[in-house]
């Protein structure tokens, strides 16, 4: 191997080897030269650099329909660039050359080629991940699957956690046409009577696969069908479970919010609508979706009268949302939050977010002594872990907004504040930015 620290040095290395390797007509003659003039690095020599060296980008150069099927490296630094469109796409996202780039494949049979170009285009600090995807994944190390359940327009398939409780965890990533818009938990309980479902789904065909699921396991009817919040990926659905007979239960501000998205108005690129921007997103998996008003509003609190089950319906007040409500089941101490609580992704900052009153009712949520917690996106999990997810990283963007603030500062300090500490959880990418300006605008004028 031939290692130089001159970037000028090593790309004429490499233009010798190809040129030799084409004049010779051996097979693989290209991988072959491009492998003696880049640094290859092993499984655990990428794990560690990805530990130490968080500004590292790491890029497969796979094509998205082998990575749908197979899944991806599963770390934040992880992006997609097919090798035909590296040199293409490679500037938009790193436009730094000095920057640290390792690429990979699947068998290590096209990333060598995608090494040799970037090295050849004058980025300087480019390795290849020798071993590829397929050990990473058998090692037992992080990965991220675009569809878990590729039979099914569900992103993953429900699960039993206790008798009668199961949960179908969503992407825990934005909504994407791969999967489906089904990118948080949808839940239903068993109860003597009916089924109370938590969470319409983001469409007609994510409610409708949800009930096929559902009557998997048990014959009684779906009688609840409840909306955590007037976000898309909760109440789309709704009109679905209407067909059924069932009866769609919601927070008074969803219904409001609801209302709102059913009015007549001019839709703009700026202001889409909820309905819209899903449909831009998953397209033809929008089919036969609607928006429908809720059935039932509670202000407060609302006991579901269901036989065999105590399900209890809690507004704790403003947080992620105006409107986000949870379920207790207190017997069974499993509390399913909505979207109070967040679990191994990065939560978003929205316009109607109060960080302050969200950080006030947390202790309402605590008090509750839940044992099982089904969060609003991520896995089920215990209360220390949503907290850590949710109150740490809110006290953490509060407490350096206000000292940037109380400093004089500016928009351009609030992007460059380090949240590195929470770079290792999901959307951390798509949202660190845009959470830091969110919030900053929301306070300098407070």
């Amino acid at each position: 191997m031939i290692n130089t620290k001159n970037g000028t040095s090593n790309n004429l290395c490499l233009s010798i080897f190809i040129l030799l390797s084409i004049m010779s007509s051996l097979p693989f003659n290209v991988a072959h030269a491009a492998n003696l003039a880049i640094v290859n690095v092993d499984t655990v020599t990428l794990n560690k650099q990805l530990q130490d060296r968080p500004d590292t980008v790491l890029i497969d150069v796979r094509t998205p329909d082998e990575i749908k099927q197979v899944g991806t490296i599963g770390v934040y630094q992880n992006i997609n660039i097919t090798r035909g469109w590296i040199e293409t796409l490679i500037g938009e996202q790193v436009p730094d050359k000095r920057t640290p780039v390792i690429v990979y494949c699947g068998r290590n049979i096209r990333s060598p080629l995608a090494a040799a170009t970037l090295m050849s285009m004058g980025y300087t600090n480019v390795k290849n991940y020798k071993d590829g995807y397929f050990e990473w994944k058998e090692a037992g190390l992080d990965v991220f699957i675009p569809d878990k359940a590729p039979d099914s327009i569900l992103y993953e398939m429900p699960k039993k956690l206790i008798d009668g409780v199961y949960t179908a965890i969503g992407a825990a990533q934005p909504s994407t046409y791969e999967n489906s818009g089904h990118n948080n938990n949808i839940s239903f309980i068993i109860t003597d009577e009916a089924v109370v479902v938590f969470n319409a789904g983001s469409s007609y065909l994510i409610a409708q696969s949800m009930h096929e699921e559902i009557k998997k396991v048990t014959r009684l009817p779906v009688k609840y069908v409840v909306l955590e919040n007037a976000q898309g990926h909760a109440m789309l659905g709704s009109n679905y479970w209407k067909q059924q007979g069932a009866e769609i239960v919601a927070h008074e501000k969803s219904a409001k919010i609801i209302a709102e998205q059913m009015a007549p108005k001019i839709v703009t690129d700026e202001n889409p609508g909820v309905y819209a921007r899903y449909k831009r997103r998953v397209r033809d998996k929008m089919h036969m979706t609607k928006i429908v008003m809720p059935d039932r509003t509670f202000k407060e609190r609302l006991n579901l009268p269901v036989k065999g089950r105590r399900i209890e319906l809690i507004y704790f007040g403003v947080s992620h949302s105006l409107d986000n409500i949870a379920l207790w089941m207190p017997e069974e101490k499993l509390l399913i939050t909505g979207d109070y609580a967040f679990n191994e992704r990065l939560l978003p900052i929205l316009d109607d977010t109060d960080v302050r009153s969200w950080l006030n009712i947390w202790p309402q949520i605590e008090a509750l002594g839940a044992l099982i917690v089904i969060p609003g996106h991520g896995d089920v999990t215990d209360m220390a872990t949503v907290r850590h997810f949710t109150v740490d990283y809110l006290e953490f963007m509060l407490s350096n907004i206000t000292r940037l603030i109380d400093n004089g500062d500016d928009l351009m300090d609030a992007y460059n504040i380090d949240q590195s500490q929470f770079m290792k959880w999901k959307t951390f990418r798509e949202l660190e930015k845009l959470n830091a300006e969110k919030l900053f605008r929301k306070m300098e004028f407070e």
